[in-house]
């Protein structure tokens, strides 16, 4: 765990029931208090090496969770009114690190999909997607203000 987190992000630490048949893991309860209100669920699948970044929204939440693959999950907090304005949180989420990641509206968010198979993210928004007037405004992944390097480093 990193130690600021973003205004307004949380995380909550999936756990998984193991037995001799596989495995139980609930992701998202209503007492949890991490959605304002429900949106929709969504699932995507993305491909070893891309990078999906950025957007943010003005007036929905994001909750992210990765049940397939692994993927390097970047934020950073464009809100004018944010006491962490300019600050940017690295998150390695999927199988290997099963986590719940809560966005809030104003935080811009991307990922890079690691390893070499796909990355299946499932995600919760406060807002269902309209298509006539999209909540979604774009940065480019390597926005010299953001200025993110997405290479790994070996070392």
């Amino acid at each position: 765990m990193m130690e600021k987190l973003i205004e307004g992000v949380q995380v909550k630490r999936l756990v998984r029931h193991v037995d001799d048949r596989g495995f139980f893991m609930e992701i998202l309860r209503d007492d949890d208090n991490l959605l304002k209100k429900f949106g929709q669920a969504s699932m995507s699948l993305t491909y070893p090496g891309v990078v999906k970044a950025f957007h943010y929204h003005k007036l929905q939440d994001d909750l992210w969770f990765f049940p397939k693959g692994n993927a390097q999950v970047v934020l950073y907090d464009v809100r004018d009114d944010s006491p962490t304005k300019g600050m940017t949180n690295v998150f390695y989420m999927g199988e290997y690190n099963p986590i719940l990641l809560l966005i809030p509206a104003g935080v811009a968010h991307g990922y890079r999909v690691l390893g070499n198979e796909p990355a299946i993210i499932v995600y919760f928004t406060t807002m269902s997607y309209n298509r006539e007037n999209p909540d979604e405004y774009r940065i480019p992944w390597d926005d010299p203000v953001i200025g993110f390097d997405w290479a790994t480093k070996n070392r």
